[in-house]
């Protein structure tokens, strides 16, 4: 039995919807996995930049810790020169 042109019309009409039907449910689901995309990047930037700034306050703190241990050794310095600087003057003038 042979189909009509419009049988094979039909079925052909039916296929396309039956596509149609399936393409526009994989648009759906690509459209929801890039949101679901969007806002996972968005909240690994979001922790990025916590730890970023996390870590520029370590590195502000350590920094400060330096500069007083710097300031500490200059002033053990200064004072070590002027006791030197004492006793060779003693030394001279005795």
């Amino acid at each position: 039995m042979e189909e009509t042109v419009e049988e094979r019309m039909a079925r052909m009409e039916g296929i396309l919807d039956q596509m149609d039907k399936r393409l526009t449910k994989v648009e759906a689901e690509i459209k929801e996995l890039r949101e679901a995309m969007r806002e996972g990047f968005q909240r690994l930037e979001e922790r990025f930049e916590t730890r970023f700034q996390r870590l520029d306050q370590r590195l502000d703190q350590l920094s400060a810790q330096m500069l007083s241990m710097i300031k500490r050794i200059v002033a053990g310095l200064i004072g070590m020169w002027a006791t030197i600087m004492g006793v060779l003057i003693a030394l001279v003038f005795k």
